[in-house]
């Protein structure tokens, strides 16, 4: 076991939301880490749990095994930022609360710092559950000039496959940590705005780490499974309601035009419209006119509403739930 005076305290953060079982597996796979130094702060989103879920909980409070917060609404970056506000740590760790982690996780974030100043975050290596068999057998050892570039990266960024340590535009939310230094130098905090299932939050949240010069940087090494449970989670919506094409959109226009030069966000904007809205590759939605037409509604509501997010005065700071614990 690595002695705890030999790496900085992690702070472990779990936000949850109407899980059980997976959550209390989760857990486990966490305190089964052998690194001497770390904190698990779980935000907890569900009102009421299975007796059995609760007294696992209890019991880890008891044991001071974890830090449990039950708050009263549900938004997965506000979660994020209540526990930034109530953790100890040097580096904060960011997971999901349906992943498998496998010995050394929690070494292996301490080591992506380790003697590089200039990194502000580290992005983990996340392999899906159902697709576990095909990340074996794809390899891609540097992503391509285009994963860097803001307008059109996020269709070719490849956390899954990619096996060679490298600069990143952004991390995955079920699998990144990032130095304390973000949060108290830069103040920066993850945008509560950002609805339903949250999508591109974390993504926002790193290209405003990225403006401060610094960087993120991807490290294999510091790889998961993630469960990926249809239900559950901090949002809970199913991926074919309405509520969640509305959110779709909303969030990843909102991340563009907060951070995006006019040139990316029309080239974000064309990709979005001709992946998911056409249903091009690589969506490869049905070319069906009448869902086109649904999807461009989706789309051209979704842009509106998030123009008009910007513009209402209520939480231009990004603060909508959580609040510092002073206040």
């Amino acid at each position: 076991m690595t002695s705890s005076a030999a790496w900085p305290l992690i702070s472990v953060v779990i936000p949850t939301y109407g899980r059980e079982g997976v959550l209390c597996d989760t857990l486990k796979s966490v305190l089964a880490q052998t690194y001497a130094n770390y904190e698990v702060i779980v935000v907890d989103q569900t009102q009421r749990h299975e007796p059995t879920t609760q007294a696992f909980l209890d019991q880890l409070v008891a044991d001071e095994k974890i830090q449990l917060y039950t708050v009263t609404w549900a938004s997965l970056p506000a979660a994020r930022n209540y526990a930034i506000e109530r953790a100890s740590g040097s580096i904060f760790l960011f997971l999901d609360d349906d992943v498998e982690l496998p010995e050394g996780f929690l070494e292996a974030h301490a080591t992506g710092f380790e003697g590089r100043p200039e990194v502000g975050a580290v992005a983990g290596r996340v392999f899906d559950r159902m697709k576990l068999s095909e990340a074996k057998d794809l390899a891609i050892e540097m992503l391509p000039p285009e994963a860097m570039d803001p307008g059109i990266a996020w269709y070719h960024i490849d956390l899954v496959h990619t096996v060679k340590p490298q600069r990143v535009l952004t991390a995955r939310g079920c699998n990144m940590s990032f130095r304390r230094s973000v949060f108290e130098q830069y103040g920066l905090r993850f945008d509560e705005r950002f609805r339903g299932s949250a999508v591109r939050e974390e993504s926002d949240f790193c290209l405003r780490v990225r403006k401060t010069g610094m960087i993120i940087w991807y490290e294999p090494a510091a790889h998961l499974v993630h469960l990926g449970e249809e239900t559950g989670g901090c949002h809970d919506i199913s991926t074919r309601s309405l509520e969640y094409q509305m959110t779709f959109y909303h969030n990843h226009f909102l991340m563009a035009l907060k951070n995006l030069t006019p040139g990316q966000l029309l080239r974000l904007s064309a990709n979005l419209f001709d992946c998911h809205v056409l249903g091009n590759p690589p969506c490869n939605k049905s070319g069906s006119p009448i869902k086109v037409l649904s999807r461009f509604g989706f789309y051209l509501l979704g842009f509106l509403k998030a123009c008009w997010t910007l513009l209402k005065p209520t939480g231009r700071d990004g603060r909508l739930f959580s609040q510092p614990p002073s206040a």
